[in-house]
């Protein structure tokens, strides 16, 4: 099983690191059983799976019950499983028994939005043996706030804020932090400026590793098509056609045939 030092060593050790999103045990088994290093459980559950318009969405209970199915399928897979909206700036009390329930749920870690407001929360959590990542960049939980899913980091205060709050991260405990949609160049600079691993979501080749969504990648939503993503297999033709097939074969009186008939 590897463990969150594992992601430490390969950062030191210049091993790229591989983290694929995932939501439920099928997917998370197919994972397993591949070369990626770990699971990301992602709030983006609540628009993948759920329909909705954004990560806003995802509740708690929402997160607890993709995180066990996640585990039921990869048992001794390296989980890490986002906090919800909201649920890092409603104290320690209510930040902590968030994560518990998480790791009750199944996780090995948890990964947060930002850092400037929050800090004693990636403190007390670190502190009271909860692995955390965190996530900078075009953090999806603040899209209202931000005005779209828009790249991050581009001017110079911004670009400096973002290596701040790297750093702050790094200081406060995180073991590896998320870089969405940055500059490349500044990903790769922040990526040298912390010892902990940078994983990287559309900010270039610098980072320490990279995560998608595993539907992304395979390709499912054929309207889903951001520059960084890249498609490993076109999924939606698969399924279509497969779909397509089994309708054919069923209207035929093809399916089932005498050998998948029970007697």
């Amino acid at each position: 099983m590897k463990t969150i030092t594992d992601l430490a060593r390969a950062r030191r050790e210049l091993h790229p690191i591989v983290m694929i999103a995932a939501y439920d045990a099928l997917m998370a088994r197919l994972v397993a059983a591949s070369e990626a290093d770990a699971i990301l459980v992602g709030d983006s559950v609540a628009m993948v799976v759920h329909g909705y318009p954004s990560t806003v969405h995802a509740t708690l209970d929402m997160m607890c019950t993709h995180v066990a199915a996640v585990r039921r399928g990869a048992p001794d897979f390296l989980v890490v499983a986002d906090l919800p909206f909201l649920s890092v700036r409603r104290g320690l009390v209510a930040a902590t028994d968030a994560a518990g329930a998480l790791l009750q749920a199944g996780a090995t870690a948890v990964k947060l939005e930002g850092v400037a407001g929050h800090e004693d929360v990636i403190a007390h959590l670190v502190a009271s043996g909860i692995p955390v990542m965190g996530h900078l960049g075009l953090t999806p939980q603040s899209v209202n706030q931000l005005g779209g899913y828009r790249v991050q980091g581009r001017g110079s205060a911004d670009a400096e804020r973002l290596r701040g709050e790297a750093k702050k991260l790094e200081e406060l405990g995180a073991f590896a932090l998320v870089l969405e949609c940055v500059p490349a160049l500044l990903a790769t600079q922040i990526t040298a400026e912390c010892a902990i691993p940078t994983i990287g979501i559309g900010a270039g080749a610098g980072t320490a590793g990279q995560v998608l969504v595993l539907s992304d990648l395979l390709g499912f939503d054929a309207t889903f098509h951001p520059r960084f993503v890249r498609r490993y297999a076109e999924g939606h033709t698969l399924v279509r056609e497969a779909l397509n097939r089994f309708a054919r074969d069923v209207r035929a009186a093809h399916f089932p045939a005498r050998e998948e008939v029970l007697a």
